[in-house]
């Protein structure tokens, strides 16, 4: 395993804040991230039956940005539609833990069909069938950050292990 640090650069230059740490898993292959508000990306290889990678992403948006975790929550379920036309907030797995720092992290895991905008504000949304997204708020002292894992099912049952320790990882010093 690799232990990558990545600054919160915003953060550290208007508030003084620390740097977020995390162990990034063997296995996960690096990129670049496609955007400033994105901290780090990842490729989670695909499972042989899957025809797609899977991607992690790490956002910062600011100190006091990107809302809390009860909205992040409700609008990461929001992405995805049941084929049994049930709720997603029916199937979805909640949770609120900690990190192994102690920092609180509130999750989420849905599957479904991911129907998501294609861009902030889009009218254009996915229709990924057979998909599934594990997303997490983590609460530091320099505000929060975003971890959202997002792929087909089979391939992000194959690196779940891998995603959950990933995230309780997570410092920030």
């Amino acid at each position: 395993m690799r232990i990558l640090i990545v600054s919160t650069l915003l953060a550290s230059s208007l508030f003084g804040a620390g740097t977020l740490k995390y162990t990034a898993p063997a296995g996960w292959v690096p990129k670049a991230p496609s955007s400033t508000m994105r901290l780090a990306e990842w490729t989670l290889p695909k499972a042989a039956s899957d025809t797609e990678d899977g991607l992690v992403t790490i956002y910062f948006f600011g100190a006091n940005m990107g809302g809390n975790a009860q909205a992040n929550i409700d609008r990461w379920i929001g992405q995805f539609s049941q084929p049994d036309g049930k709720a997603s907030r029916d199937v979805a797995k909640t949770s609120v833990g900690l990190s192994t720092s102690g920092l609180k992290i509130s999750s989420v895991d849905v599957s479904g069909t991911y129907v998501a905008e294609v861009t902030p504000g889009s009218a254009e949304h996915f229709n990924k069938p057979g998909w599934r997204q594990i997303a997490a708020l983590v609460e530091t002292p320099g505000g929060p950050h975003f971890v959202k894992v997002i792929g087909p099912a089979a391939t992000l049952a194959k690196w779940e292990a891998s995603v959950t320790a990933f995230v309780k990882s997570i410092s920030y010093q």
